[in-house]
């Protein structure tokens, strides 16, 4: 199921799109990687093309994640 969510980026407040299992991967990179969700996304968003949206953007990189096998011992 595709779910709202929010985060404040840089001082402003932005929403976006995802489906719960992009949002589960999300959480568990940033687990992975010790930092704050709200920081995961954060950088994931300054490195975005700028003609791209966050959701996709978002997507984009727990694919990026799964493919390279980060955090799961492949």
């Amino acid at each position: 199921m595709i779910r709202k969510h929010s985060a404040t980026l840089h001082g402003h407040r932005t929403s976006f799109s995802l489906e719960d299992e992009f949002w589960d991967e999300l959480k568990a990179i940033a687990a992975s990687r010790s930092i704050p969700l709200a920081a995961l996304i954060s950088e994931i968003d300054d490195h975005r093309p700028s003609d791209s949206n966050l959701s996709s953007a978002l997507r984009l990189h727990v694919l990026a994640w799964a493919k390279a096998g980060a955090g799961r011992g492949l």
